[in-house]
């Protein structure tokens, strides 16, 4: 989302002016803004107003009143009240991507609630491997935007999170935002989430007769560069493959749509093989629309319509407006459309059925909403109060969830959990332990409550002392001889060293993958003249190159623990000192400082032997990680077991004939033309036994991969095909059972972007543990 840069002093001032012109018929109260009023008697004969009709049909009737200025009007993301009709204006624009934000427009935090429940940022909340986690975080995130806009501090239900995009290179300053490299874990997070956002059941039953919000799955599509080098995203062109385009950029979109059932996807601002996103006539209209069956609005980022005539793709604002809702975008978060529609209509080049086409999907949203069924606080969703804002329910669950994403990637010889009693003196160092701030990440609202590590483990040992060692995390200057100084004179010493939303963040990708300026002399001179080995706490969304602490015996202990939120410091300390068991694993791989070699631009997954290029994430980097996606050691150990039951061979009772891959012999089956009855007919189950084999108890994300016999023909190195956290007391053993289609999950992209399913040996992979299955015919 574009909530910041050059754009947004022009949004907000026309924003503002469209508020100033409307003059809505309503009176600020305590409540929310709602249409058809009852005791409005102008109101009561009006068919939109009466809820026993099908929304379209409300939707339809509430069109047929307006003026074809008065609707052009409403396709922006302020939408002005229309007083003859008791319509009040609408905000469409509000963020809730790991808590309730004041990042967007319909979001205040001035009156009775002052702040929401900030959970960690996503890229660690998705280290846990956990949807039910990711759906509880929804589901209180969608409670307290109801609560808040129940005492009318809101002025709309539609959010624009989450963000799904894949973190495919480490640079990417808001990879932070995502639930990482891989496809299947974005997909998962994005309908966990999604469902939970918007009121649904875990497993997507629809519960309440209205939405409790509107969730909006961003930025559509192959959307991760921000600036690097004097790229901008606003002006990138991302060539991508349709091999790629796939299996890695548009799965995550798709599985919002069709299994989480979204209501929203935002185009992005780049353009995808020369083609703004948001005039992509077959990526909105054909894809998301028409094959992926949205039943919701579009949505651009703030400012990209305007980006299609500034950046010269259309000639005329007038062009840009009609190349975008000719592809099948409905809302603009600008006032662009709101300016240039009427002039577009007047020459030609638009039609009114193209803005009836947009209006009734924004309309048909805010009625499923119940923004059109009277007093909101007759509704079950109306009752929510502000009590459930900042409760004791959800800031348990934003502790849950830092605790859940916390990474134990070092522990030798056992340093780690800490003995209290033992730890007579603590020593910290480093910037990021004393700010509050670097624990939320971006895209935040103001928290509950406000703790930082430092001030949590002091709660742990009286004395406790602090050397900041450097200002910021940028560590431009560094306090050397005061780092030495506390090294010596404690009994245990602990970093908290990383990134900030200075080094990484939306506007601003990253050049180097080392820590900034002079953390690594810092850590390597605590670690010289500690007593004892020292424990490095890493507060980072994208991944550093720490090869010099990984190696270094001096560094006893690393811990990555993301943005973790407000609970973060508290968190931190209960893993530190064995009150919580960390099992958190990498949702990201976490590559060498020779990697950025590599140009930010290049959109290829696939390597590239010939001219060296190695390739991106897990599935294809062909160089050496410093830790890789899904690593993640416990205080524990956990053994895994392919059951007898688990099948062997996979049998394909079809008449079709196979297909040969170019230049090779492999033999494979087109998934469509198999079809989904005979797909449907191959589903079965592997059975993994997982142990607990050593004296704590411990939650436990059990990765399944599949991999084939080689990796030619752009085949990945391996796949990620399901996971599920089990909670394993010391000792105990239990078997988790994945169920899985080999059409969908040991199937892959050919170049042309069709999906097969190789003849011959697949192998399913648990740990270091194989289960081989054969495909035959």
């Amino acid at each position: 989302m574009g909530s910041r840069g050059e754009l947004h002093g022009l949004i907000f001032s026309s924003a503002l002016l469209l508020l100033l012109l409307a003059q809505p018929l309503l009176v600020f109260s305590a409540g929310p803004p709602f249409a058809c009023d009852p005791a409005n008697p102008s109101t009561r004969h009006f068919r939109f107003c009466q809820t026993r009709l099908p929304n379209d049909e409300r939707a339809s009737d509430l069109m047929s009143y307006l003026t074809l200025d008065e609707k052009i009007q409403q396709l922006g993301h302020v939408a002005p009240a229309i007083p003859r009709l008791g319509v009040p204006n609408y905000k469409w624009w509000s963020e809730a991507l790991h808590g309730v934000s004041g990042w967007g427009r319909g979001v205040r935090f001035n009156g009775t609630i002052t702040a929401a429940t900030s959970f960690p940022q996503v890229i660690l909340s998705a280290a846990s491997f956990n949807p039910d986690l990711w759906y509880r975080i929804g589901q209180a995130i969608g409670v307290e935007a109801r609560a808040i806009y129940n005492v009318g501090q809101a002025e709309g239900l539609t959010f624009w999170s989450p963000n799904v995009n894949i973190f495919r290179d480490p640079r990417w300053g808001r990879g932070q935002e995502t639930p990482g490299e891989d496809p299947l874990t974005a997909s998962k997070y994005a309908v966990a989430f999604v469902r939970g956002l918007q009121g649904d059941s875990p497993t997507g039953e629809r519960r309440p007769q209205q939405l409790m919000t509107s969730a909006c799955c961003k930025h559509y599509t192959a959307y991760d560069l921000d600036n690097w080098k004097g790229i901008s995203r606003f002006s990138f062109n991302a060539l991508v493959t349709a091999q790629d385009m796939e299996d890695t950029y548009q799965p995550p979109f798709k599985s919002c749509v069709q299994e989480g059932r979204g209501t929203c996807i935002m185009c992005s601002y780049n353009r995808v093989n020369g083609v703004p996103t948001c005039a992509d006539f077959n990526l909105l209209t054909l894809q998301a629309r028409n094959a992926w069956g949205l039943d919701g609005y579009i949505a651009s980022d703030c400012g990209a319509v305007d980006l299609i005539y500034g950046n010269g793709y259309a000639k005329s604002p007038e062009e840009a407006v009609a190349n975008v809702l000719k592809s099948g975008m409905d809302l603009d978060c600008s006032d662009f459309v709101q300016k240039h529609a009427g002039s577009a209509v007047r020459r030609g080049i638009l039609s009114q059925g193209d803005i009836d086409r947009a209006l009734f999907n924004a309309l048909a949203l805010r009625m499923r909403l119940g923004l059109f069924n009277g007093n909101p606080r007759k509704l079950p969703a109306g009752n929510i109060p502000p009590s459930q804002v900042c409760s004791k329910q959800h800031l348990g669950l934003a502790l849950e969830a830092a605790q859940a994403g916390i990474v134990l990637l070092k522990n030798a010889a056992n340093l780690l959990p800490l003995a209290r009693p033992k730890v007579t003196s603590l020593g910290v160092i480093g910037p990021n332990a004393d700010s509050g701030y670097v624990l939320i990440g971006n895209y935040n609202g103001p928290p509950c409550t406000a703790s930082t590590p430092l001030g949590e483990l002091k709660n742990y040992v009286a004395d406790t002392r602090f050397v900041r060692g450097c200002n910021s995390a940028a560590c431009d200057n560094a306090a050397i001889n005061a780092v030495v100084g506390l090294a010596r004179s404690v009994d245990q010493v602990v970093l908290f060293m990383g990134l900030d939303q200075d080094q990484e963040r939306e506007g601003l990708d990253r050049v180097d993958l080392v820590l900034p300026g002079s953390q690594q002399h810092i850590i390597t001179k605590a670690a010289k003249y500690a007593k004892r080995p020292v424990i490095l706490v890493l507060l980072t969304g994208g991944p550093v190159d720490i090869t010099f602490a990984k190696n270094d015996p001096r560094i006893g202990a690393i811990v990555w623990a993301g943005y973790p939120g407000e609970a973060g410091g508290l968190a931190i300390a209960q893993v530190l000192f064995g009150e919580h068991n960390p099992g958190g694993k990498l949702p990201v791989t976490w590559y060498p400082q020779e990697f950025t070699r590599v140009p930010m631009t290049d959109m290829r997954m696939r390597a590239d032997p010939a001219t060296g290029y190695p390739g991106r994430s897990y599935r294809f980097y062909t160089g050496k990680p410093i830790y890789e996606f899904g690593y993640g050691i416990s205080y524990t150990s956990y053994s895994y077991k392919f059951e007898a039951e688990a099948a062997t061979s996979i049998y394909l009772n079809t008449s079709l004939a196979p297909r040969t891959t170019a230049n090779s012999h492999i033999l494979s089956y087109d998934i469509a033309s198999l079809g989904s009855d005979t797909c449907g007919n191959l589903k079965f189950s592997a059975t993994v036994g997982v142990k607990n084999q050593g004296s704590m108890a411990g939650r436990h994300p059990v990765l399944l991969f599949s991999r084939w016999s080689s990796s030619e023909h752009g085949r990945p190195m391996k796949q990620l095909v399901d996971f599920q956290s089990v909670h394993l007391e010391a000792g105990e053993s239990t078997k988790v059972v994945f169920p899985l289609s080999p059409c969908e999950h040991l199937s892959r992209a050919m170049d042309d972007g069709t999906r097969v399913l190789d003849k011959g040996s697949h192998y399913l992979v648990v740990g270091q543990t194989e289960h081989e299955i054969r495909v035959i015919s």
